[in-house]
């Protein structure tokens, strides 16, 4: 087992570290499997980890856990996609809050060429489930990816739909990947997995609580292109989504309803406060995305330079003069960056997806 995946699934099992204390303990140390061979007074260093997180990773607990959840996954065909794998979601690595680690069952593309997010309420109308189907079945001609949280209502109906005109569909959860809920959806959910299939930041026999549906939501918002809520009352996670979507950047559409009844108001609220383009049918989305039909290609979009700073780009000119790689020795004396700070910016290029390590302290481009 490769002991850097081993130890980076580790620090997910750490009580009180969260997603961006992850990326900081492995930035501080330079890698996962250093995190563990620090001693506690550098673990104390670290911004943000104090005595119980430094006791936890000192006592090889975690490691432990982390044993016993590949050895799982493997028995239960169960895919554990890390922060810096290469196959990690594109789109989701983007937000600043994002999941350090991903459990998914199925033959989902993450990083499909086009992704839409369709959320909405759970006490669905016949008039929701109607858009719905309109909606996803006009995304068939994009081979679209459609994700939803696999909840009553509108979440399901996407899903169902999508199956049902043989569009890829990933159904995000808020409690671990073998807690399927609702129950009810588990047939949907295993049928899915043929075409897409479920996933969750959450470890195995997690309880799907419910401070952990705004978590997931995230999920949803971070991965998708567009973001489309068709019913929504005055509050709930439709509405939370779309928030995330907007704070995101993603494009983020609401269906207009009644005025007056019950699940139109959030979606009449969205469009009204200018957090959301309104959404009529198919060709809205195609307009607002710039989507022509029949146009879906194989990968994502190229992450845009202009985000990066100067040493970065730096770095990644340098390294594109080398298709199989090269050095850190020679790649400091060629950019004039000392080792240390050098290595600090391989590893963010790393964390973005940019840059991947290899035996022997070399790194190549990912792309």
């Amino acid at each position: 087992m490769d002991q850097n995946r081993l130890c980076q699934l580790a620090l997910h099992f750490i009580p009180g570290i969260g997603n961006f204390l992850v990326r900081q303990l492995i930035s501080y140390c330079g890698s996962a499997e250093n995190v563990f061979k620090a001693n506690k007074s550098r673990l104390l260093k670290v911004p943000g980890i104090g005595e119980v997180a430094a006791n936890s990773i000192l006592n090889q607990k975690p490691i432990q856990k982390a044993e016993e959840e590949f050895k799982r996954a493997e028995e239960e065909g169960v895919t554990i996609l890390l922060y810096t794998d290469e196959q990690y979601p594109y789109r989701l690595k983007q937000i600043y809050d994002a999941p350090a680690v991903l459990f998914i069952k199925g033959n989902a593309q993450l990083n499909a060429a086009k992704i839409v997010a369709v959320v909405g309420t759970r006490k669905a109308t016949e008039y929701g489930r109607s858009i719905t189907k309109d909606l996803v079945t006009g995304l068939t001609e994009h081979n679209a990816l459609i994700i939803s949280g696999l909840a009553y209502g509108i979440d399901i109906q996407a899903h169902k739909t999508a199956l049902k005109c043989g569009l890829p569909t990933l159904g995000v959860m808020a409690g671990g990947i073998n807690k399927i809920y609702p129950a009810s959806h588990r047939s949907t959910a295993y049928e899915m997995q043929d075409n897409g299939g479920i996933i969750t930041e959450q470890s195995f026999d997690t309880t799907p609580e419910p401070p952990k549906f705004p978590a997931r939501n995230r999920i949803i918002a971070g991965m998708a292109d567009a973001i489309v809520v068709i019913e929504a009352a005055s509050k709930g996670g439709a509405l939370i989504t779309a928030e995330m979507g907007n704070e995101y950047n993603r494009d983020v559409f609401a269906v207009p309803g009644e005025v007056g009844q019950t699940y139109s108001v959030g979606c009449n609220n969205l469009i009204k406060k200018n957090k959301a383009h309104l959404l009529t049918g198919i060709s809205d989305l195609e307009y607002i995305m710039n989507w022509d039909k029949g146009s879906a290609v194989e990968q994502a979009p190229q992450p845009d330079l202009t985000s990066l700073n100067q040493d970065e780009k730096m770095v990644l000119q340098e390294l594109d003069k080398y298709k199989k790689g090269t050095q850190i020795d020679k790649l400091s004396w060629s950019t004039q960056i000392p080792i240390n700070k050098l290595a600090s910016v391989l590893l963010t290029l790393e964390f973005q997806g940019w840059v991947k390590s290899l035996p022997g302290k070399n790194y190549k481009l990912t792309r």
